[in-house]
């Protein structure tokens, strides 16, 4: 991961471009995106820092009420994803 996404400091950030999401309706990449963050803590933990960079994405490209409403189904164990 470049040194600039690890860093600590509140910059304007935006996802770069992913090979996998080259259509302009991002709302798989935003998705995906989602789903790996939330794998990423439950496999490696919470205190692991390079899951960060999906949580970066996905704040970048998911609108905020999908993300309130995912989370919110997910703290209710009704969330669809398999995470």
């Amino acid at each position: 991961m470049p040194a600039s996404i690890m860093s600590d400091e509140k910059k304007f950030w935006t996802a770069p471009f992913d090979p996998r999401f080259p259509n302009t309706n991002q709302t798989k990449h935003c998705w995906t995106n989602y789903i790996d963050y939330h794998r990423c803590h439950k496999v490696k933990g919470e205190e692991y820092a390079p899951c960060e960079y999906f949580k970066r994405v996905y704040q970048s490209l998911c609108p905020t009420e999908w993300v309130e409403r995912w989370d919110e189904q997910r703290s209710e164990g009704r969330f669809p994803g398999r995470i």
